[in-house]
């Protein structure tokens, strides 16, 4: 009897149909994660070689990096809205009404990268003297923020395509694309930070002519650096989308539709909430560095190990919550109401054996992955401790993340919006910060400890509520939708039938 038939004997049903939808979710989870990677590593390739420059170079980098990062993330927010309506789009079959709503989020990415690229470089000195960073390092972490400015609208490009992609139940070229991006960032920032003499440094008689008199531009070398690695990326994700025969039914660069008030609403009606979700996530966790920085160096230094720790490990569940926004809104498209429910709560499921898989490594290896971060005694002993608060951490940040990505393939994100407010600040920074300061009851300050276990009671209350809205949206009779009135003559046109529909499964098994 072959295999696949007795499996089907010995396994219950709902067994097989959970196997089958996670396969579909790792297939699209897989990438997204490995193109999470390819983003940190551009990070970590600024922050290793503006070290070896100076210690102010590295801190006007990471200075730097602390502004400009959350008004990416943002953007990444803001654009993620075009994901679940291309989603749905595809699975009702609608692939040719996809066009015009992509293009809108294109007009939406050219504008936030320009103003985001405008705030960069007009504000980032009035920020820095009201943060009272020191003179030196203020000034070369401005010179680098003008380099990061002059690449915020080709790296909007290439989220406002990605998002686009993702939608389409295709995956894999944000990982790709993200290489190349990290490929051209490193050998650019040792070119432009280094200068000619760097070069010859490495190269010895081999370095090219041309590049010996190259001079060494440090923090706004790494800026430039990392605005062309954006570029490249954005442009790269124009011309797959352009070539790449998947997306050949929605004909995207066949015209440009211009700007509608109904579709770019649509958008940012869905997608302004995931932006300001999001950047009240990464304010938090900035503000609870700060409230640490008071605690002394052996405490900052344990608290950014363990943090930086369970951020890489974290980033499959990540993924997968990403990925369950395309399944979840891919089968309400195709009507398929109670599928999209054990879809969503599949999903939940599977992040939280991810988180647990994560718990048990972290118990496991972290004394050892410590090692690898620091040799002093006492910032190991007090990362350590923090190890273990982190496998709570990951299991309810997993949750709660995932049913988020859940509720956004419902297109229910104001909700999660005020959710994710209300759980990390009023409970998180609130609850956290009173434990590290004064303790509770009979039990003294807790100092860092406090604003981890803050930060899991704020994660918890998330994952019950996004819980309760996730069972209340997925049975309700009829779905959030967004889908706006939009009458003009272009969009009448645009109902008519396009050869070679498309859907999400035909674009994963072309994977």
């Amino acid at each position: 009897m072959p295999l696949i038939r007795l499996t089907d004997i010995l396994l219950p049903p709902w067994l097989r149909r959970s196997g089958m939808e996670t396969r579909r979710l790792l297939l699209l989870a897989l990438p997204i994660c490995g193109a999470q990677l390819t983003q940190a590593g551009m990070g970590v390739a600024d922050v290793m070689m503006t070290g070896r420059l100076s210690a102010t170079d590295l801190a006007a980098v990471s200075v730097g990096a602390s502004l400009w990062m959350p008004m990416m993330l943002f953007m990444l927010g803001t654009l993620m809205g075009l994901t679940p309506i291309v989603s749905e789009r595809l699975g009702a079959g609608d692939h040719h009404r996809i066009r015009a709503r992509v293009h809108q989020a294109l007009w939406i990415s050219l504008i936030m990268g320009t103003l985001v690229g405008l705030i960069l470089r007009q504000l980032s000195a009035p920020i820095f003297q009201w943060m009272d960073v020191p003179p030196e390092v203020a000034a070369l972490s401005s010179d680098y923020l003008a380099g990061v400015a002059l690449g915020m609208p080709g790296i909007a490009l290439f989220l406002a395509l990605r998002a686009f992609s993702d939608g389409m139940s295709h995956t894999r070229p944000a990982l790709w694309i993200g290489l190349l991006g990290l490929g051209i960032n490193i050998p650019a920032n040792y070119l432009l930070i280094h200068g000619g003499s760097g070069v010859a440094a490495l190269l010895g008689p081999l370095t090219p002519a041309g590049l010996a008199d190259l001079p060494a531009l440090g923090a706004l070398g790494c800026g430039i650096a990392t605005a062309l690695s954006f570029w490249t990326m954005g442009l790269a994700m124009l011309i797959y989308t352009r070539r790449s025969p998947i997306y050949t039914p929605v004909a995207l660069w066949s015209r440009l539709t211009p700007p509608r008030p109904a579709l770019i609403g649509e958008l940012l009606f869905v997608g302004l909430p995931i932006g300001v979700a999001i950047f009240v996530e990464v304010t938090l966790f900035t503000v609870i560095a700060l409230l640490v920085a008071s605690l002394g160096e052996i405490t900052v230094a344990a608290h950014q190990v363990a943090l930086n720790i369970t951020s890489f490990i974290f980033v499959l569940p990540l993924a997968l919550g990403m990925a369950l926004t395309v399944r979840v809104s891919h089968t309400l498209g195709a009507g398929r109401k109670r599928q999209a429910r054990f879809v969503a709560w599949n999903g939940v499921v599977i992040s939280l054996l991810t988180a647990l898989i994560n718990g048990v490594f972290l118990l496991l290896l972290g004394e050892t992955v410590i090692g690898f971060y620091t040799h002093d005694v006492q910032v190991r002993a007090l990362a350590l401790s923090l190890i273990f608060l982190a496998v709570l951490f990951q299991l309810s940040d997993a949750l709660q993340l995932n049913m988020a990505g859940a509720l956004r393939g419902y297109k229910d994100t104001r909700v999660l919006m005020l959710i994710t407010l209300l759980s990390y600040w009023a409970v998180g920074l609130a609850a956290g910060h009173g434990l590290a300061t004064r303790g509770l009851g009979e039990i003294s300050p807790l100092g860092v400890h406090g604003y981890w276990i803050g930060l899991i009671m704020g994660l918890t209350v998330a994952a019950l509520l996004l819980g309760l809205r996730l069972r209340a949206v997925s049975r309700a009779d009829h779905p959030l939708s967004t889908e706006p009135v939009d009458n003009s003559v272009e969009s009448m046109s645009e109902t008519a039938p396009a050869a070679g529909p498309i859907t999400g499964h035909d674009n994963l098994n072309k994977k």
